[in-house]
């Protein structure tokens, strides 16, 4: 009883010491957003409210004006507000929900969920031009070449103002593990808008200062070959992202190597994937012949490739390799 009343006493006493020492070497923060995270929030945002306006106004003008050409493309442009309002919120959702407990991994992921779901959006607009393009190789319809090629004109405009918009926050994840899908798929929406503007302008003008009633559906077709083929890199980057699949094997390959040659070990199990733009996860099971220092390997690992943000190790010692 009175080793016990003691042990009160003591633990009393010394209680705060045992709380008020810092265990931040083994604990940290799930915290994998991207560098310039609120900057490409706010470009994707301004994106969006930009062409949400053009879209207002070329959909009010072809009601008021009865041009089906303005109607048409404004409501086309209405797919792409959507993509870049997703992107945006995207950006929001990852921020607002960045030191939530319940993302085991962080919430760097909501960028490539959107980057996912807006490829799919591309690529089904790509089919339907396509599909509409055919349609009219084979049953020519009347176009108003001067209306179209003004509405293309502009809209093309807009397609610029918005690519100079996401540019800069695009331009800034040109390393595989870096790359900010969400921004790389609003600013894929816009460039795929603007080439096929290029390609209608050239079309539209072939077909009004020359007379080729075939050159425009045709260009449709080679518009919907690019966008497809843009949708297509999208879906699988992402895809393989949300998959967890292996980020990044020449690092894979790298810390193998550190692994094997530096530090006298076997890798048992390793686990490389991304978890944010910029920041990847790993989980490292080695057999060592000697007694090792999990933290020290950690470290080391930190040290050399500052893009491992989350990384857990087991180490096994075995004595038979000791031997």
């Amino acid at each position: 009883m009175k080793d016990y009343l003691s042990a009160m006493v003591h633990d009393h006493v010394h209680g705060h010491s045992h709380s008020a020492h810092d265990h931040g070497l083994w604990t940290h923060d799930h915290h994998f957003l991207g560098h310039g995270h609120e900057r490409a929030e706010s470009r994707a945002r301004l994106a969006a409210i930009v062409t949400a306006v053009f879209m207002g106004v070329e959909i009010t003008a072809g009601f008021i004006f009865g041009s089906m050409a303005l109607l048409a493309d404004g409501i086309h442009m209405a797919t792409h507000v959507g993509a870049l309002g997703l992107a945006a919120g995207a950006y929001w959702l990852a921020r607002r929900h960045a030191a939530s407990g319940r993302f085991t991994f962080g919430s760097g992921k909501f960028g490539d969920l959107a980057a996912f779901a807006s490829a799919i959006v591309l690529g089904i607009a790509g089919l339907a031009v396509a599909g509409e393009s055919v349609s009219r190789l084979v049953t020519p319809v009347k176009v108003d070449y001067s209306s179209a090629l003004f509405v293309a004109a502009i809209g093309f405009g807009v397609n610029l103002l918005c690519a100079l918009i996401l540019r800069d926050g695009h331009g800034h994840s040109h390393a595989h593990g870096d790359e900010d899908h969400n921004m790389r798929a609003a600013y894929v929406h816009v460039l795929a808008d603007a080439a096929t503007s290029v390609l209608a302008l050239l079309a539209l003008a072939g077909g009004l200062f020359y007379g080729i009633p075939w050159l425009d559906p045709s260009v449709g077709i080679i518009g919907a070959i690019v966008i497809g083929s843009w949708a297509y890199g999208l879906v699988r980057d992402s895809g393989m992202i949300l998959l967890d699949a292996e980020a990044d094997p020449e690092l894979a390959g790298e810390i193998r190597t550190m692994i094997e040659t530096e530090m006298n070990a076997r890798v048992a199990d390793l686990h490389l994937w991304r978890v944010g733009p910029g920041h990847h996860s790993l989980i490292l099971s080695l057999v060592s012949p000697d007694e090792t220092n999990a933290e020290a390997i950690k470290s080391k690992l930190c040290a050399r490739h500052p893009d491992l943000s989350h990384v857990t190790i087991e180490v096994a010692v075995c004595a038979d390799c000791a031997a």
